[in-house]
This record gives C-alpha cells, sequence and structure tokens, in this order.
C-alpha cells in the first residue's frame, strides 16, 4: 500500500524520541510499525483494503482490526492511511454480508481456503467459517474509532448500514441458539476445533448475552456464552447507537432502538449470570457461563478476554470485581497461567503447554496504571522474542527460543500499541 514516508517518517521519530532510553523497544517498534504497512495491507481495485494477518494468506475480521488500530495516530495527518482504514472497514462489512458467521476470508473468490473436512455452509469467499461473536465486534469498533479520531464518515455508507443491520439481527438469532441455523463439525481429532452435538453446540439456557460457537482463539467453546465477547458486543453496540443517533445515517429509527435494546439484554444478562467465586470466596467474572449453573474459572490469552475488559471500555481498571478477576486470571487458579525461568503469563489450549502469548502480556501492560509494570513487560517481550526482532503468537516461558508462527502482524502491533501507551498516547476506547 501506498502512504506518506514523510509523514510516517516523522512520526517513528517522534516515538524513538520519547523511547530513547530504551532502543530496544525502539528496534522491534520501527520494525514491527512498518511491517504491517508495508506486508499485511492491500488496497483492491474496488478502493477497499485486504489486510492479511501475517503467515496465513486470509484476512480475519479480529486480526485486521487489531493490527491497524495504532496507525489511527498517523491517519490524522496522512490521508492514504486514513483512507485505507476507511477502505478496510468497507472490506470488513461487505465480506460479513456475504457470510455473517464467518471468522476469516480470502481475498478474492476460490475454493482453496476453507477446511474440506468442515461440515457447515461454506462459499469460495471462506477462508474459516468458526461462529465468533468479536469477530462482528471488531469492524464496529474501527468504523467508531476512525470517526472519532480522524472525523472520517466515507466508509459509514450504504454496506455499513446493512452490515450493521446483519449483525444485529445475528446478535439478537443467537440470544436462544435454537432459533440458529449454524452448525460446524469438522472432521478431526482436536475436539477444539468442532462442536458437539452435531456442530449444534452444547446445552445451554436463554441469559440475555448472545451464544458463540468459538473462542477468539478459534476453539471451541466449552459453554455458549463467552462472557469477555459479550463485554465487547455491549461497548460496540454503544457506539452504533452513538453513530446513528449523532450522523441520522440511514434506517436510524429501525436500528438505534434495537441497538439499544439489544445492549441493554445484553449487558442484564452479563449481570445476571456472569459472575462466579475464585478460590478466596471472592466475586470475580466468569470466562464462560451457559445459563444452566455451569461458569469456567480461566482466562484465553486472545482479545476479547476478562483480562482486557477496561481496554475494550467495558469497565474502569479500579473496578473491584475486575482487580479480583485479573488477581484470579494472574494466578494458578487459571490453568492457563504458567510460570517459568524467562516469563509468566497467560497460554491457551490452542497452543502448547507452558506456551505464553505476547498479545496477553501487552494487554496485562494496557491494563495497569504502574508504569514500572508497564516497562517490565515491554523488557519482557524484547527480551523473549527469540531473537527475531518481532512478537509471536505464543513462546516457551522456559526457552523463548521455542516459540509458534514466524509472522504474527496481530502480536506485533499488540506490542506497538502498549509502547505508545507507555508514553501516555492512547486510542480512547
Amino acid at each position: 500500500m501506498t502512504y506518506s514516508k514523510e509523514i510516517v517518517g516523522n512520526w517513528l521519530e517522534a516515538v524513538s524520541q520519547l523511547a530513547q532510553d530504551h532502543p530496544d523497544w525502539v528496534a522491534v517498534f520501527k520494525r514491527c510499525y512498518t511491517d504491517t504497512l508495508d506486508h499485511t495491507a492491500k488496497v483492491l481495485a474496488d478502493g477497499s483494503t485486504f489486510v492479511l494477518t501475517g503467515d496465513i494468506p486470509a484476512m480475519w475480521l479480529r486480526d485486521s482490526t487489531a493490527q491497524f488500530k495504532p496507525y489511527l495516530f498517523v491517519a490524522k495527518q496522512d490521508e492514504q492511511i486514513r483512507k485505507t482504514i476507511a477502505g478496510l472497514v468497507k472490506r470488513q462489512m461487505a465480506l460479513i454480508l456475504k457470510d455473517p458467521y464467518a471468522n476469516a476470508f480470502n481475498m478474492e473468490e476460490n475454493w482453496k481456503g476453507h477446511h474440506e473436512t468442515d461440515h457447515t455452509e461454506l462459499s469460495g469467499w471462506i477462508w474459516e467459517r468458526k461462529y465468533e461473536v468479536d469477530s462482528l465486534c471488531y469492524p464496529l469498533q474501527l468504523a467508531y474509532l476512525l470517526w472519532k479520531e480522524t472525523g472520517e464518515t466515507s466508509h459509514l455508507d450504504r454496506t455499513f448500514i446493512a452490515g450493521v443491520r446483519e449483525i444485529l439481527h445475528l446478535w439478537q438469532v443467537e440470544q436462544n441458539h435454537a432459533n440458529s441455523p449454524y452448525r460446524f463439525v469438522r472432521e478431526t481429532d482436536r475436539k477444539e476445533d468442532t462442536l458437539v452435538n452435531d456442530g449444534f453446540g452444547p446445552d445451554f439456557a436463554v441469559t440475555g448475552m448472545t451464544w458463540s460457537g468459538f473462542r477468539p482463539s478459534d476453539d471451541a467453546c466449552i459453554y455458549s456464552y463467552l462472557v469477555p465477547s459479550n463485554m465487547f458486543a455491549s461497548v460496540v453496540l454503544g457506539y452504533v447507537a452513538e453513530i446513528f443517533e449523532t450522523l441520522h445515517l440511514e434506517g436510524a429509527e429501525e436500528l438505534l432502538p434495537q441497538a439499544r435494546r439489544l445492549q441493554q439484554e445484553i449487558q442484564d444478562g452479563i449481570e445476571t449470570f456472569a459472575y462466579t467465586k475464585n478460590s478466596k470466596g471472592e466475586t470475580i467474572y466468569a470466562f464462560e457461563v451457559d445459563g444452566l449453573g455451569h461458569a469456567s474459572v480461566m482466562d484465553d490469552p486472545n482479545v476479547p478476554s476478562l483480562l482486557a475488559a477496561p481496554y475494550l471500555g467495558f469497565c474502569d481498571i479500579d473496578d473491584e470485581i475486575y482487580q479480583n478477576t485479573r488477581r484470579t486470571i494472574l494466578s494458578p487458579e487459571n490453568p492457563y497461567y504458567y510460570e517459568g525461568k524467562y516469563a509468566a503469563g497467560l497460554g491457551s489450549s490452542h497452543t502448547f503447554y507452558r506456551y505464553i502469548w505476547p498479545i496477553a502480556l501487552s494487554i496485562q501492560g494496557l491494563t495497569t496504571k504502574d508504569k514500572e509494570e508497564k516497562k517490565r513487560i515491554l523488557d519482557l517481550l524484547v527480551a523473549c522474542d527469540g531473537g527475531t526482532g518481532v512478537m509471536h503468537e505464543s513462546f516457551h516461558v522456559d526457552d523463548p527460543a521455542k516459540y509458534s508462527r514466524e509472522w504474527f502482524s496481530w502480536a506485533n502491533m499488540m506490542f506497538c500499541e502498549l509502547v505508545l501507551d507507555y508514553y501516555d498516547l492512547k486510542i480512547e476506547v
């Protein structure tokens, strides 16, 4: 993609000056920040933008948003980057209209980008069709932040309005998954890659929250209401209401009350069903619930996560229940919290035992007010890059030279976001 080398260069120099006492941070920041611009984004003939996740030749709705969020800083000055982000929103919403249940898409229509052993409704546009609530949250977040940060509105077009209508409809249908057409079965020995009950998913009761088949890790939910994703949905529904109310977009009379009602129902569902107790008897947020009394005490290193709740704009960092939850997550009570010789943090069933995720470490830094903690985490991320100068999906707590995914742009940009946050450069959600 094209962009102003001067504007981006000046921005990188400004960050370098701020971080001159940490040259190792600067080196990784520069490499990660320019890599996503230079190697993942392609502006297509129709003016929309396709963003590769990295070493997989597909675009995830979630990843592509997170990859481009840190460019909102320069989008204020660089018109080309601003138009590229607007083009990304347009592409995301157009793909949602092709299939709102898909999580990842091909650049163009072909049949080589999906798993041949998946039993679900597929098309040539789909790379993978694991339904995840957050896949629909992220494009709404990017559309809102682009407008708020830069004043850009070209992406808030008829395709956006149609996409919002589709998202609201789907989330309302999935408030009672019994009414859903969605099924997903993969022929695999890996249980995390398929849904139980012939692709319908686990048992549940109606809660007001909206159902999710898979987590943002692309692993199957154990219980059908993924609390952090419902937190995120509640936040972005507020964004939708603000956009339609302020800009008087076409269809506001229909979509504005829908968004507000759905936001309230999801919020009420969280307040009624999403709490549980940790081993100390403290009230915390559960990771997943089913409305039948079951709840999981854990967290996942992807975003949305319980750890990320303030980062997403759901609650304040100082919120008592959040702090109880945070202490629980960052302890052995979370079965995916690993401590080792070089690092400690959140891992996942998606990756190997005792491998932790730089994304989660970045979120840990982004959800504390303690500058020393932020600094410790940035130093740790640089020290545990496996000698590559970039971030990875995960690395072994006892040997950072062992890592998964050579090129993972989302993790790179989360590191960049934490560096910027350390110097009080924030995108306010």
